[in-house]
């Protein structure tokens, strides 16, 4: 797809892509396994990646043919992310980002934030780094019928922030959510995260490896 020669609307994805949490996600989806005696192989991790929590357990729970219920491990992965996130003094922004998001804000772009996370986990985000200023709307795929790789979440980010699909962009650092924004006819952009492990991003519209990259092109 070819870029829009006019973007009013940079639509975002937030872990990998605005803090690097991407690690302790999957710490505490992998303390979460382990409690349950499970090995998880990186194939079927990697299959979550982009996707919402809830919509993770429910493929585990099909695949290992679980007892448990998924919404239970969603609150118990949920408690172990909160505490790697509230203890770990070093987690931080993206390199460059920040930058960015105010780049685009100056030049009145609309930015929404469209993530997997639960919003909860989107307000701790936006609060400790103090980014509601900036952000039009934010979506949570865990509000929405379906996931990535799903395109519902970037057809209402588009909604959300009452711009035409042919005037947004999309940042993302997943499979899951290239596809979701493919599927959704927008425009996406690659991120390639080193900590966002085994995504290919082959079917981005274009791939960045640097924030910095962005500024000449939106």
């Amino acid at each position: 797809m070819k870029l829009p020669s006019q973007i009013k609307c940079v639509i975002f994805d937030m872990d990998g892509v605005i803090i690097d949490s991407e690690e302790i996600h999957k710490k505490a989806y992998y303390e979460t396994f382990n409690s349950l005696n499970l090995t998880v192989s990186d194939a079927l991790y990697k299959s979550f990646t982009g996707s919402s929590t809830i919509n993770a357990f429910q493929k585990l729970v099909k695949h290992f043919q679980l007892n448990e219920n998924p919404e239970d491990l969603v609150l118990d992965k949920r408690r172990r992310y909160v505490d790697f996130f509230e203890n770990d003094p070093h987690l931080h922004l993206v390199a460059g980002v920040e930058d960015l998001i105010k780049y685009l804000y100056q030049k009145n772009i609309k930015l929404v934030l469209a993530s997997s996370s639960a919003m909860i986990n989107i307000n701790r985000v936006f609060d400790r780094f103090n980014l509601h200023q900036y952000f039009a709307a934010k979506i949570s795929g865990a509000d929405l019928k379906e996931s990535k790789p799903n395109p519902e979440i970037f057809n209402k980010a588009a909604v959300l922030g009452n711009t035409p699909k042919e005037n947004c962009v999309v940042i993302e650092d997943s499979d899951n959510g290239v596809k979701a924004a493919n599927d959704a006819n927008i425009f996406v952009f690659g991120y390639a995260n080193i900590l966002s492990e085994g995504q290919t991003l082959e079917n981005a519209d274009a791939v960045i490896k640097d924030f910095k990259d962005l500024k000449s092109l939106l």
